[in-house]
């Protein structure tokens, strides 16, 4: 049997582990780069350098209102693509793209200003990685395209956003309680990022085991 290249299931399970399940079928005879949901998600990604280089200046109002016009696209662009009824399959592939590089990056930069500690980032990516990895086995192993988002990874992105929000806010704003809801947000990452990765984990073999079970029939 030849041998699968390791980085061609990397690449293959990586819009796999992203994507969001599609609860409805994308509208067809649409041009996907011209669909409002699909641009504002590009203004997202176009978004992402300003963004990091007016962190890296200390212009951290900038990077507050930068990062809040960024999460309005992300809110947006759901909701157009289902009032307008313009679903594309680009659409359901880029939008979770642009949100996960979106926050890997920021995490990233922000710990590299010493503004979150190393230990919420290195665990932050890696479950990203390990979410990546598994999902690639997953289609090795058992064929499996479908990778359903769970509760907790639904629930660790919100403490992602919030962590990030509270961070650039503490930067403008030093109050006692800016700084609680700060700590409580990386708190609740950091739990959150070791329980979704670990659910996620318990779905894979669970997937696995069900694939082999089927495949001795």
């Amino acid at each position: 049997m030849a041998e699968v290249p390791i980085l061609g299931l990397l690449f293959a399970a990586w819009p796999v582990a992203l994507k969001p399940v599609m609860t409805e079928v994308p509208t067809k005879h649409l041009n996907p780069f011209r669909t409002a949901p699909n641009l504002l998600t590009l203004l997202r990604i176009c978004l992402m350098p300003f963004l990091v280089a007016a962190i890296l200046q200390d212009r951290f109002g900038l990077g507050f209102a930068l990062f809040v016009a960024a999460g309005l696209t992300d809110a947006l662009d759901g909701v157009l693509a289902r009032v307008l009824e313009q679903r594309t399959m680009l659409g359901e592939y880029l939008d979770p793209v642009a949100d996960k590089l979106l926050l890997s990056t920021l995490f990233v930069v922000l710990m590299q200003k010493g503004l979150i500690p190393a230990t919420v980032t290195v665990l932050v990516l890696g479950r990203d990685v390990g979410i990546l990895v598994v999902a690639a086995l997953l289609y090795a192993a058992v064929g499996r395209r479908e990778f359903f988002p769970s509760i907790f990874g639904k629930a660790n992105t919100v403490a992602q956003v919030t962590a990030v929000a509270v961070v650039l806010l503490h930067q403008l704003i030093a109050v006692h309680w800016v700084a609680i809801l700060r700590l409580v947000a990386l708190d609740a990452t950091v739990g959150l990022t070791v329980a979704s990765g670990l659910h996620y984990a318990w779905i894979a073999s669970h997937r696995v085991s069900a694939g082999n079970g089927h495949s001795t029939k």
